[in-house]
């Protein structure tokens, strides 16, 4: 800085030295990018792929006010649920990169390359990684009237009535639905497939027996677990699940190999200025470990579970490559 000084002030004598700090401060720091001064200028939507009341629609929810405290704009929520959450992926992957589109994204997201061709964009390419959210062990969900008190017994009804046992999901390709062709693979049992538009259907569609069993996110279900009107058989996770403990892993009722974590996380368009990409991490975690929202996640077993945007992008890259060995080894193709 010294040296820069001198060489200022020996070329230009009518330089005062503030003057010559101001100059040598702005050769070696970084100008901050004008459009990072001036953001967010409107009003931020979160975008989600599934309809009201499952998880990722409870969790954008609850952080889209903190965000609104936070940044000084309204944030709303935005449902755009259907195929497989291909619709609202390239609602956001078409948005303008300006950080005023999130995409609050799950497991449907990473598997679209893996059930779907020709897709309109490009899951690592035309998205940039913020954070993951928070996650929850999928549930095993019967109905009530189901004649089975654990995994070991569902399992035998299903080998005894190959074909007839009904799984609903979340929609094609959601962590719902890889969790019932990972259980169906771990248990060579014979399931059909039935997908809904979020998690809150599957559990309506559970709760009036149109389907028969499920293996999801337990936010929807607890409380008519509770009532006595549904029935976890085991927590899909290897260890028991410190907000579930209660409830038996499945590998504990006799079930080997079938674990599945539903998770949360944020994205925006690809090209969203780094400056703006590195504000809405740091805003997100903060609302993510504030104690009222540790709190709500945890009346719904779920934990908060952040990272940084280098660390999320690489999870991304793996759970890509993991569920395309799930559809492969499921024999589901893409369409």
């Amino acid at each position: 800085m010294k040296h820069l000084l001198r060489l200022l002030a020996g070329q230009h004598t009518k330089f005062t030295i503030p003057r010559l700090t101001a100059v040598a401060l702005a050769a070696i720091l970084p100008a901050q990018p004008a459009h990072a001064q001036t953001w967010p200028s409107k009003p931020l939507r979160i975008v989600v792929a599934f309809t009201p009341g499952g998880g990722n629609d409870t969790i954008a929810r609850l952080i889209g006010p903190k965000l609104t405290e936070s940044l000084g704009q309204q944030v709303v929520v935005e449902n755009r649920p259907g195929g497989g959450s291909a619709i609202a992926s390239e609602l956001v992957a078409r948005a303008p990169a300006d950080g005023h589109t999130l995409y609050l994204v799950s497991t449907s997201f990473i598997a679209a390359p893996s059930l779907m061709k020709n897709l309109p964009f490009d899951t690592l390419r035309d998205f940039a990684p913020i954070t993951r959210l928070a996650m929850v062990p999928a549930a095993l969900i019967v109905h009530a009237s189901l004649p089975v008190k654990s995994a070991k017994e569902l399992v035998a009804l299903a080998r005894a009535r190959p074909g007839e046992i009904t799984f609903g999901s979340a929609g094609i390709g959601s962590g719902s639905h890889f969790g019932g062709e990972v259980f169906r693979l771990a248990t060579g049992t014979n399931l059909l497939h039935v997908p809904y538009k979020g998690s809150a259907l599957v559990t309506t569609a559970l709760l009036s027996g149109e389907v028969m069993m499920g293996v999801s996110n337990p936010v929807s279900s607890r409380p008519h677990v509770k009532a006595g009107r549904l029935r976890f058989l085991g927590i899909a996770y290897p260890t028991r699940w410190p907000l579930l403990p209660e409830y038996p892993t499945l590998a504990e009722s006799g079930v080997r190999g079938a674990e599945t974590v539903i998770w949360h996380s944020m994205t925006v368009r690809e090209g969203t200025p780094a400056a703006i990409v590195q504000r809405l991490h740091a805003e997100i975690v903060k609302a993510m470990t504030r104690p009222d929202v540790v709190k709500h996640l945890a009346s719904d077993a779920a934990q908060p579970m952040t990272q940084t945007p280098a660390e999320f992008g690489a999870f991304m890259r793996g759970e890509i490559a993991r569920w395309q060995k799930v559809a492969n080894a499921a024999g589901i193709r893409a369409k």
